[in-house]
């Protein structure tokens, strides 16, 4: 388990977790979870629409580190990594088919992006499956 804020990054990083929406190392977000230090104490937060709330507080590093490396790990879309997002609707079924062939487990959703008359396909794979979707 990872004791400090560096080595939780490698941790994701090593193991192909998705920092879009986790500010861990530093990184910047624009909606997520995050680590911070103020004063000695260090808070878990949640940001959106630019505003941060501290959703808890912890004495030291090795107590937050250890509560999002938790956190992290039991969020499933955490490693989720999308590959693809179309309109075209053909092409996620011919992707998916490959993915399929390849073995490698993905999830499909529509989303009302451009109106419900225009949705949006997506694909996301997880973990660092998503290295061998571009071979």
């Amino acid at each position: 388990m990872p004791k400090t804020e560096a080595e939780l990054a490698k941790w994701m990083q090593d193991n192909c977790f998705n920092f879009d929406h986790y500010s861990i190392g530093s990184n910047p977000i624009p909606e997520g979870f995050g680590m911070e230090q103020s004063g000695g104490i260090f808070f878990w937060y949640y940001t959106e629409k630019g505003e941060e709330h501290n959703l808890k507080a912890f004495p030291d590093e090795a107590s937050i580190v250890e509560y999002a490396f938790n956190a992290i790990r039991s969020d499933p879309w955490a490693n989720a990594h999308c590959i693809c997002a179309t309109e075209n609707e053909s092409m996620v079924k011919e992707l998916a088919q490959n993915l399929t062939a390849m073995n490698i487990e993905f999830k499909e959703d529509v989303i009302p992006y451009f109106g419900k008359e225009r949705p949006v396909y997506r694909i996301f794979v997880f973990g660092c499956d998503h290295l061998r979707t571009f071979i």
